[in-house]
């Protein structure tokens, strides 16, 4: 099976997270790049919404991913908080099918369940599967780039035979993955593009694609 890039994508509105992941054969992925899309609390919501199109469009354009995948909005408890959330995510929704890309989603319960076989599995334990998943010495952060990466693999396995057994998925045990507490440092990129340097992106130190 030849390989095939995802973008994953954790909308907000304060922060996007975004990750891509290369989906290798069997059940292997190759980290790509992961972090987030920041917008200044003091900038109107239209120009906020404005800013993460552009930031979108300038990722789907570097990374050229095959299809793009989406955190669903399930449920919110605060009303206020889910209306700029859902704002964020029509704009992402948006761009990605103005550049012509497949967009796919996937709800919080989906992603854990696909990645650990419980859709309860907490927030620590995602982002050490994750790690452990894209053979990663340390834990993404922040966390909604972490969560991006998620998204981006539960795609990936749900693209091979509508979710291969989970005998065949190698899907890590209960148990706590041992990961290192080291957390990835952040950097600013591609200074001077349209959003005010509002990605940042996360660099670590090892070959990603060893």
């Amino acid at each position: 099976m030849a390989s095939k890039r995802i973008l994953g994508v954790d909308p907000g509105t304060a922060t996007v997270g975004f990750g891509v992941v290369d989906k290798l054969d069997g059940d292997s992925f190759c980290y790509i790049a992961s972090g987030i899309i920041q917008t200044s609390k003091d900038l109107p919501a239209a120009a906020r919404l404005s800013m993460i199109r552009k930031d979108l469009l300038c990722l789907l354009d570097e990374y050229q991913p095959n299809e793009v995948a989406v955190e669903a909005i399930f449920f919110f408890k605060n009303a206020k908080t889910i209306i700029p959330v859902a704002q964020a995510k029509g704009v992402i929704l948006e761009a990605s099918s103005t550049a012509g890309y497949k967009t796919v989603e996937y709800t919080p319960m989906q992603v854990k369940m696909c990645l650990t076989g419980y859709g309860k599995a907490d927030k620590k334990f995602i982002q050490a599967t994750v790690a452990n998943l894209l053979n990663l010495s340390q834990i993404i952060k922040p966390d909604d780039a972490s969560d991006a990466l998620a998204i981006a693999i539960c795609h990936a396995r749900m693209i091979v035979g509508e979710l291969l057994a989970s005998s065949e998925l190698n899907v890590p045990p209960r148990a706590e993955p041992k990961v290192p507490s080291q957390k990835t440092q952040s950097v600013i990129v591609n200074p001077g593009t349209a959003s005010q340097n509002s990605i940042v992106s996360e660099t670590l130190s090892f070959d990603p694609g060893r």
